[in-house]
């Protein structure tokens, strides 16, 4: 006997009124378990949602440009039953499980509600804890859960385009909030005049393009931006940015004129944890497994964060105390076709080298095939950025607020180094620091960045 069941939006973290970008299936679809259904994008990547079982689509409850949220409807299913074989494990889940596992059955007289004007949807039994959420900037995505640093006021006078009312969903007021915005002053392009993300984004545009003089609190002196016809000198090509690398913007350009940002480099004998990476590569080759340098140096990071607990810390919302972290979550920077993005590894100080090395090759695969899910890239207290693979010999790597530090890691180079009055081979490996001077002195980054590299120089040291 047929069995018909809701598909609902499974746990994607905090995130509220997450736009549809893409509907993948319609009613009288024949689907299986596994299948995607609709990708939904935040405010830093975009995901897919799968489908937990196989059967027909009955009827579809979004479209695309609807927002949703953890518990919205997506669609009905009519799926067979399960004597058949053609149903999958999650059917047989109990009604607690189900809404776990992102469905739920559809009773006689339901009358659960839909998607509402605002996108919102209750919650399913076991709605996750509230997480912090990200969004991309440059190297990691720049992490913004009650941001502590103040947002840089955008104030251009111009007159009340809602009437003082504005009509914006708590996701939009929040998110112009954190951009200093005032949210009666921007004009909707919605439904019904309701403001977007696009419309805040666009309006912050607007006032960096005017030049102003000083505004006072944290208005700062910009010139407008030439505009320019390059089409003048030589041929052209316009290619539109990704939507990742558009809404970062304004996130970036926050943390970079709000923090005080400081770089301390300095260099790391890797030549014996190299070696010792070799042979570990090929004892697990069999296994698939590839040990990268990137894990030795997650391992290093939190013996050091250990050593230095300020570093794995954040200031509050108000900015007048220091939230030290007991737990070890590190965020790795991935770079692919659609711009940076940045899963966090949980419990690190709990793992090993191989373990590590393990969870990179998969999560960096899941970020390129935009797999990564919402709640993979939340919850970071320090950053590693890596451009050992490419080039370079420095840089300054943007902090990923909340987070107080993040390590750029460039590309290890051979060098003659001096001990016991000779001069020696030795492969050295740059690290650059930038740190938040407002909490971290130069004397606390120097002894920080000094100390890892002598855990990376010696091995040995990440038993201790």
């Amino acid at each position: 006997m047929a069995d018909i069941k809701q598909v609902l939006v499974p746990d994607i973290g905090d995130y509220k009124d997450v736009s549809v970008i893409e509907v993948m299936v319609k009613a009288g679809d024949k689907i299986s378990a596994e299948d995607n259904l609709i990708t939904l994008e935040t405010d830093k990547a975009a995901m897919e949602v799968p489908s937990p079982f196989s059967g027909v689509v009955k009827e579809m409850k979004v479209k695309t440009g609807d927002k949703v949220s953890q518990g919205s409807v997506i669609l009905t299913m009519e799926c067979a039953d399960s004597s058949d074989g053609t149903t999958s494990h999650s059917t047989k889940l109990s009604n607690d499980d189900s809404q776990v596992a992102g469905y739920a059955p559809v009773k006689s007289g339901d009358t659960s509600p839909q998607i509402s004007e605002r996108g919102n949807a209750p919650s399913p039994v076991g709605a996750g804890h509230a997480r912090d959420q990200t969004v991309r900037g440059h190297g990691p995505l720049l992490q913004q859960p009650n941001a502590a640093v103040a947002p840089v006021a955008v104030q251009i006078p111009q007159p009340d385009a809602t009437g003082g009312k504005a009509h914006a969903s708590p996701g939009i007021r929040r998110f112009a909030r954190e951009l200093g915005v005032e949210i009666a002053q921007v004009k909707g392009s919605g439904e019904k005049g309701r403001v977007t993300k696009d419309d805040v984004q666009n309006f912050v545009k607007a006032a960096l393009a005017q030049p102003r003089g000083t505004a006072g609190g944290n208005g700062l002196q910009v010139l407008a931006m030439p505009v320019v016809d390059f089409a003048r000198f030589g041929a052209i090509e316009t290619r539109p940015l990704s939507r990742i690398r558009k809404i970062s913007g304004a996130n970036l350009h926050r943390n970079w004129v709000t923090i005080p940002h400081v770089t301390q480099f300095d260099e790391a004998d890797i030549t014996e944890m190299e070696a010792f990476r070799k042979e570990l590569n090929v004892e697990y080759a069999k296994q698939n497994i590839k040990i990268t340098p990137l894990a030795f140096m997650l391992k290093a990071v939190v013996v050091a964060l250990q050593q230095f607990p300020e570093f794995n810390a954040s200031l509050d919302a108000g900015g007048e105390n220091l939230v030290l972290k007991q737990y070890f979550h590190i965020g790795v920077a991935v770079d692919t076709p659609d711009g940076l993005m940045v899963p966090v590894l949980r419990d690190v100080d709990k793992k090993g080298i191989v373990q590590l090395a393990k969870e990179l090759g998969e999560v960096s695969a899941k970020a390129r095939e935009k797999k990564i899910t919402a709640a993979e890239m939340q919850g970071g207290c320090f950053s590693i950025s890596s451009l050992g693979g490419i080039g370079g010999t420095a840089f300054t790597p943007i902090i990923n607020a909340p987070e107080l530090a993040i390590l750029g890691v460039s590309k290890a180079i051979i060098k003659p180094m001096h001990q016991d009055d000779t001069f020696v081979a030795r492969l050295m490996l740059p690290l650059s620091l930038s740190y938040d001077h407002r909490v971290i002195d130069g004397a606390a980054a120097a002894r920080f960045i000094v100390f890892l590299s002598q855990v990376l120089a010696d091995t040995r040291r990440l038993a201790l």
